[in-house]
Formats: structure tokens, C-alpha cells, sequence
């Protein structure tokens, strides 16, 4: 119970040299901001008292906290079970220990060979290798151990990485490996990948035809690939290049229909003429906005927790969750939202996002969780855990200073920090709109600000929106640049204008940094969720293609 954990704390105070307390933050303080200085106390000044489940404990808090060279150290000493040897050599290789995460994943394959863990452990392997023939002889025995145990997702990722690897000195070796990863492992996310590789090939040539044929392929074969909503809209797009309109039309429906929550569905929505606004016209809108009152029941927990949570006592019911949440490191699908659910009632985002958007993965590699997981999806309160409005007032304050769209804004902050006023990044960026200092002192006299703080909403608001605008009329109110230009800078956009497509979409895959290429989808991708959710002709229209 948090009280426990804040008894601890007083007496560690008092004395600090208490092996039993500073164990006990370790297991249940993950929340505390100083619980690294906890953890790092453990490792340093008890090393030799630290039981294997203590060690366990240690590293589980260290990956949770994405200090994952400590946390490979520290689960080197934990009771070893395939997933602690995994995220032993993983967190190393996270660290840039390439040699001793080779040397953790070999223990992993010998101890633990007939598992996910060690199939996966090999692809590994496969990457640290630094001769070609000793990675192709590791990617055999993922083949081969992945086989065995029936992970075709994990055999179609070897088998891809091994037709890469021949390209160049076996061409004909590398075909016969994608023909057999086409025809025997053709659902799984490695022979998307690989078709979308052939369809932007094609396309790059011009050759619109095949390239349509083959990002179409990943539509029927892959409709679960992250690759699908892409490819599905490109599949479109490129119809309409070689005058096939039916195609066309058909593609574009379906990702209406099959990802509506995708920023491609936005592009359909935005090109089919809907009021979403387009890169150029999305600025100036002013969507209607209606909060619905609705949320996802929880799925885990006492009737004493959810009867907390549903009247609306999120803290108290956060603070219950702490002792009845018994097995952190290994939840259920259930016990997963319910924690994102909680966090986000208690305010933290960043965790409770990351907890709620995993699922979606997760049900994708766990059979036992892709019912609950559709189940849950198809519930308005879900999106709208995922998507929530934190600050709007404020938000909706200074996007209608700045003539900016307030869902525009929201979906920015949603990107760039999670809602979470007080985060920084490692370069320096503070708060809701990650500004950087020498940002805000530059914008701070022209908004007539002499003192400000950044981790404060209302004065991160005020900077960053007068510098959101200053990128819109930059670009002459385009937002596509203006966004990439909030993340990139405005010189390698100015570049990127002169050299690229004029085509939006075609500029927005040409866009050279990945970063800022993934930034711009998922801040229109933000955008258009928080439209079909909050706005009730927009989530009409979705309704209805539906």
C-alpha cells in the first residue's frame, strides 16, 4: 500500500542504512521519483546481501524505468528463467554491451532452447554477428528453433533477414528464401514488409501497376501488419495513377473501414472531401467539441477498486491498486488496461498511454489476448482512454489566441510529451510542448512574457503556441510543414521543399530524417482521433463507413 511505502520512506530518513526498506521501495515504489537513486543504492552498497529474487526485483525496476544496461546486469543475477535471461542479454544490447549480451543470449540458447525467448534470442545473435556467414549460420537456428516451437511471425523474420544477407553474394539462394517465406509464412509481418519493399521499388520506377498489386497483397495477406493501413492507402493512390478509379475507391474504403483510427484513414477523409481540413486548411478549423462522459468499465480488480473508479475517485483508486496488483512484471492482458486505465486517472500519462496503446500488440503475439482485446476496442471509453483531453480549457484558450485548431494543438502535446508538464528530454525540452529554452527566450518578449517556467501548462501554452504559429506562417499556413518544422527545424525544411515531391503525400514519405517522418503521421494520426472521437459529425460520418 502507498502508506507502507511512505512509513519506509520516514524511516529510511531516520536511518538509511536499512537493507529490508530500501527492498521493499524497490518492489513497490516504482512510482517514486527517486526510486533510480533506490535502485542504484541496492546494486551499489548491497551487492553481496541481494538474494536472486532481489536481484529480480532490482532489474524489473530498472527495465521499467528504460535503464536497461543496469536492468541486463541486474537480471544476469536473477533466477533464471528464459525471460530474465532474454532481457539480460536484450538490456546489454540495449546498452551497446554487444559482448556480453552475446555472451548472455548463448546462455539463454543453451539453458532454455525449446522457447519464444531463445528463438528470438538467435535473430539477436544474428545482428551482433560481425561476419556475414556467422549471422546466416545464427538466422538457420532461429529458423530452426522458431519452427519447432510454431512461432511463424518469429521463422518469417529469420528467413527475411537471411534473403537480405544473401542478396549481394547468392542472388539466387535470396530468391528461393523469399519465395519460401511468400509462400509458406505469407501472413506473417516479414512477408508484408518485404511486399511493401517490392511495391516502393516498383513504384519509385513508375511502374504503377505491379506496385499496386503488390501493396494490395499485403491488404488480403497482412490486414494486421502495421504495414496494412499504408500500404492499402498507397494501393489507392496508385490505382488512381493507372486510371483504375474502382480500385481506387475500393482501396480507400477499406482503410476507412479496417483502420479507422489510422492517420491514413485521415488522408481518405481529408482527399474524400469531409470537413477534417486538409495539410493546408487544417489551421484555420474550429471543430465542435463534445467530451463524451464515457469510460472503459475496468476489466481487473477488486468490486471495491472499480466502484472507486467509477464514481470517480481516481486517486484513492490508484492507491488501492498498489496492493492489489500482485505480478507487475508479468500481467494479464486485463490487469494491463486496468493499470493504464488508473495512471491516467492518477495523472500519469506517459505510463498509462504506453500500458493502454501495448495491448494492441500484444494481442497480435498472445492468442489468448486478441478477445479481450476487440472486445475492448470496439468501446468508445477505450479511444478515449487513448486519446485523452487533458488541459483543453487551457489548450482551447491559446489555440484561439493563435488562431490555431485546438485539436491540432492537443494532438502536438500528445506526441511530444504525453501531457506530462514537468517531463524534459535529454537535449533539454521541457513540458507539454517540449521547448527548448533558448525556443522560449527567444519567444518570450514577443508574447510580453518577462517571467515564465516551463513546466507550468499555462506559460509552456503560451510559448508554444505563438511558435506553432510562427511555423504556420513560415509555410503560408501549411501544417504538414509547419509540423515537420516544429520537429526537424525550419532549414532542413526549407531543403526538403526545394528537393521533394510536390505531391503531399508523396513529400511526406520522401521526408529524409525517420524521426520527423513518423512524427508527422502520428501528429495527424492524433489529430484525426481526437476529430472522430470528439466531434459528432466526424464520428456520424465514421459511424456510417463502418
Amino acid at each position: 500500500h502507498p502508506r507502507t511505502v511512505e512509513i519506509a520512506q520516514t524511516l529510511l530518513k531516520q536511518n538509511s542504512k536499512q537493507l529490508p526498506l530500501l527492498l521493499l521501495l524497490a518492489r513497490h515504489g516504482l512510482y517514486l521519483p527517486e526510486i533510480n537513486a533506490v535502485l542504484d543504492r541496492l546494486v551499489k552498497e548491497y551487492p553481496g546481501q541481494l538474494q536472486p529474487q532481489d536481484w529480480e526485483a532490482v532489474a524489473f525496476g530498472y527495465w521499467e524505468k528504460q535503464e536497461y544496461g543496469k536492468a541486463g546486469a541486474a537480471y544476469s543475477r536473477a533466477p533464471q528463467t528464459a525471460l530474465n535471461a532474454y532481457r539480460a542479454g536484450r538490456g546489454l544490447q540495449l546498452d551497446q554491451q554487444n559482448q556480453l549480451a552475446i555472451a548472455a543470449y548463448q546462455r539463454l540458447v543453451g539453458q532454455f532452447p525449446q522457447t519464444q525467448e531463445a528463438a528470438t534470442a538467435w535473430l539477436k545473435l544474428a545482428d551482433l554477428a560481425v561476419q556475414p556467414a556467422q549471422a546466416l549460420q545464427f538466422l538457420d537456428q532461429a529458423i530452426q528453433a522458431s519452427t519447432q516451437i510454431n512461432r511463424p511471425q518469429q521463422t518469417g523474420a529469420a528467413l527475411l533477414a537471411k534473403a537480405k544477407l544473401l542478396e549481394q553474394q547468392q542472388p539466387s539462394a535470396a530468391t528461393q528464401v523469399r519465395q519460401q517465406l511468400l509462400s509458406e509464412y505469407t501472413h506473417t509481418d516479414a512477408a508484408a514488409e518485404l511486399r511493401w519493399r517490392l511495391a516502393t521499388q516498383r513504384a519509385a520506377a513508375q511502374d504503377f501497376a505491379p506496385a499496386r498489386k503488390w501493396s494490395w497483397e499485403i491488404t488480403q495477406q497482412n490486414p494486421e501488419s502495421e504495414l496494412a493501413p499504408q500500404a492499402t492507402f498507397w494501393a489507392g493512390k496508385w490505382a488512381e495513377r493507372t486510371g483504375q478509379k474502382t480500385n481506387a475507391k475500393q482501396a480507400f474504403k477499406q482503410v476507412l473501414r479496417h483502420y479507422p483510427e489510422s492517420y491514413y484513414a485521415w488522408r481518405v477523409a481529408s482527399l474524400s472531401g469531409w470537413k477534417v481540413g486538409s495539410f493546408t486548411t487544417v489551421r484555420k478549423l474550429d471543430p465542435t467539441l463534445l467530451q463524451l462522459p464515457q469510460r472503459l468499465e475496468l476489466p481487473a480488480g477488486s468490486k471495491a477498486l472499480r466502484e472507486l473508479y467509477r464514481i470517480g475517485q481516481d486517486q484513492e483508486a490508484w492507491r488501492r491498486w498498489q496492493w492489489e496488483f500482485k505480478y507487475r512484471s508479468e500481467p494479464t492482458a486485463a490487469q494491463q488496461l486496468t493499470d493504464g486505465l488508473l495512471r491516467l486517472g492518477a495523472g500519469d500519462y506517459l505510463d498509462g498511454l504506453f500500458m493502454i496503446a501495448n495491448l494492441k500488440d500484444r494481442s497480435r503475439e498472445e492468442p489468448e489476448s486478441a478477445a479481450p482485446y476487440q472486445t475492448w476496442q470496439q468501446q468508445p471509453g477505450y479511444w478515449q482512454a487513448l486519446y485523452p483531453l487533458p488541459y483543453i480549457e487551457n489548450i482551447q484558450k491559446w489555440s484561439q489566441q493563435r488562431s490555431l485548431n485546438p485539436f491540432l494543438v492537443t494532438a502536438l502535446i500528445r506526441q511530444e510529451s504525453r501531457f506530462e508538464p514537468e517531463i524534459r528530454s535529454v537535449v533539454g525540452a521541457t513540458g507539454l510542448m517540449q521547448l527548448m529554452p533558448e525556443t522560449a527566450s527567444w519567444v518570450a518578449p514577443q508574447v510580453n512574457l518577462k517571467r515564465y517556467a516551463l513546466n507550468q501548462p499555462q506559460d509552456n501554452l503560451n510559448l508554444g503556441t505563438w511558435y506553432l504559429d510562427y511555423t504556420h506562417r513560415t509555410y503560408d499556413n501549411n501544417s504538414l510543414l509547419a509540423v515537420a518544422s516544429y520537429n526537424a527545424g525550419p532549414g532542413n525544411v526549407a531543403e526538403w521543399v526545394q528537393k521533394g515531391p510536390t505531391d503531399p503525400d508523396e513529400f511526406v514519405e520522401a521526408i529524409p530524417f525517420p524521426e520527423t517522418k513518423g512524427y508527422v503521421k502520428a501528429v495527424f494520426e492524433n489529430y484525426w482521433n481526437y476529430m472522430r472521437l470528439y466531434n459528432p459529425d466526424i464520428a456520424k460520418l465514421v459511424e456510417q463507413k463502418l
